[in-house]
């Protein structure tokens, strides 16, 4: 029995003022001690207070990326349906047929980039010194066992080839590995798919995978003469369509040139409306200046250094497709475009040389090419030589070029100096520290076409819109306010100059 008169009195109010001085410790400083592991890791999400329109399209991509590693695998598969997120585990194979041990090398570490790009795991890389690649299997009899034990050790459940493969060559191959292969045209496809964002862009990959996949369609169970017969009204069979009719692999094959069909046509009408914009700076006598070069060489990055374009840039092999035009000016007040384009790369597929020709005409009818190298990467004449290989297709070889040498600030300075050796017209920048770029602009700005016709004038006062016009399109080498008019000396274009006529001196 408790003596209740011992008990110490209960008072709620009394405890709560006990517990109130709690929340207020360090209240005043906003210091309690605590610091998250995140506190200095920018999150990859937020693009800022003013976030660019390039940043925005980096934090959509990292969130749709898929990550090494991530499993949702539950061991109570009763609450929720399992799943699993995981990348896709390769293994890389090339066939080294000329060039030294070096290129080889460079060749395979491209391919391993290219996988990363696309999303994938790379577990092993073998190359194969040939003569040529085997008309069988791209690779000789004993690597293709070697490669399939080395498939089954590691887990890998794709083999990806550096060259184009032949029909038969990856049916072998899957035949005999039991895994998906694909060749390095396929992978860059891919990496085409993902990256696409605007209606053209789209278009254009797509039409490159069709081109592709007509030549490498595979009938059911490896059969390519299997009928469409049956009840397949919709696939253009049924009565009338059974027996010796149109087979399987015919009527796929019919529907991905009718498809073709379609996305030329589309594609024509959206060159239609480029070419009404290019003749429009045509007209007006605009210079144009297009960037171009190897991908990852710091394209987009150089274009928002020059102008402040603010598109995307991210460390990846073809981060950017779309181009993209932004208007600039010289320190004289010329106006004068720029244009980021697509980037190249070594054995770029021929389906996309020819499906983002459109696009390619932006360099081929610039009045200067800026052609971006990396400095730091390990072979940047071979990035010069596969550059200037896409030029001739597209008829660009004749544009003036400006080799503009990229990531100084990584670059190692012996080969600066060889680079410079082999190429006396150039520039060494860094786009991202900002280091030359100075001198890159007044080397573009001497580079630009200049006015043909020498003027002198006496501009009335109310004729501001030639004077206007004079400092966006015209050059101008003095200017004199007097009681009458301007006073100017200079040049023009022909137009431009023959509007100038009526107050000439």
């Amino acid at each position: 029995m408790t003596n209740a008169s011992q008990a110490p009195d209960f008072s709620l109010d009394a405890e709560l003022e006990e517990t109130a001085d709690w929340a207020e410790t360090d209240a005043d400083d906003g210091d309690d001690g605590f610091v998250s592991g995140y506190a200095d890791e920018p999150d990859p999400e937020d693009g800022g207070p003013d976030p660019t329109t390039g940043a925005m399209d980096l934090a959509e991509r990292h969130q749709l990326r898929r990550v090494a590693g991530l499993r949702t695998e539950l061991e109570d598969i009763t609450e929720v349906e399992y799943r699993q997120l995981r990348l896709e585990r390769v293994v890389l194979v090339g066939v080294w047929t000329d060039g030294t041990v070096q290129d080889a090398e460079n060749s395979m570490a491209e391919l391993g980039l290219l996988a990363e790009t696309a999303g994938s795991e790379v577990l092993e890389a073998i190359y194969q010194r040939r003569g040529k690649p085997d008309p069988a299997t791209y690779v000789g009899r004993g690597k293709v066992e070697g490669l399939a034990e080395i498939v089954k050790a590691t887990g890998a459940d794709t083999v990806i080839c550096d060259g184009e493969l032949a029909p038969s060559q990856l049916r072998n191959l899957e035949d005999r590995l039991k895994v998906k292969v694909v060749d390095r045209t396929a992978l860059i496809l891919d990496i085409f798919a993902q990256h696409a964002k605007s209606r053209e862009g789209r278009a254009q990959v797509e039409l490159a995978q069709l081109q592709y996949m007509k030549q490498r369609l595979r009938g059911w169970g490896g059969n390519l003469s299997r009928q469409a017969g049956g009840r397949v009204g919709a696939d253009g069979g049924g009565i009338g369509g059974r027996g010796p009719g149109e087979t399987k692999i015919e009527t796929d094959r019919r529907r991905i040139n009718d498809k073709i069909a379609k996305l030329r046509r589309d594609l024509a009408h959206m060159k239609g409306t480029r070419e009404t914009k290019r003749s429009g700076r045509r007209r007006h006598q605009v210079p144009s200046v297009a960037i171009a070069g190897y991908t990852n060489a710091g394209k987009s990055s150089l274009l928002n250094r020059l102008t402040g374009a603010g598109v995307l840039v991210e460390d990846a092999l073809f981060a950017t497709l779309d181009p993209t035009t932004r208007r600039t000016q010289t320190a004289d007040g010329r106006v004068y475009t720029m244009s980021d384009t697509v980037g190249f790369v070594r054995h770029l597929p021929h389906q996309l040389v020819e499906a983002f020709r459109s696009t390619l005409e932006e360099v081929a009818e610039a009045d200067l090419i800026l052609h971006v190298v990396d400095g730091s990467h390990p072979d940047p004449e071979g990035q010069l030589s596969a550059v200037r290989a896409v030029f001739a297709d597209v008829d660009a070889s004749e544009v003036p070029e400006l080799v503009v040498i990229n990531k100084a600030d990584a670059a190692d300075p012996l080969v600066l100096a060889r680079l410079r050796q082999h190429e006396p017209h150039c520039v060494v920048v860094s786009a991202k520290t900002g280091e030359g770029i100075e001198d890159a602009l007044r080397v573009i700005e001497g580079e630009l076409p200049r006015p043909g016709v020498a003027f002198q004038v006496l501009l009335p006062y109310e004729r501001g819109d030639l004077l206007d016009r004079l400092h966006q399109h015209g050059e101008i080498d003095s200017l004199d306010h007097t009681a009458e008019g301007t006073v100017i000396v200079g040049r023009a274009n022909a137009d431009l100059a023959g509007e100038l006529e009526p107050y000439s001196r």
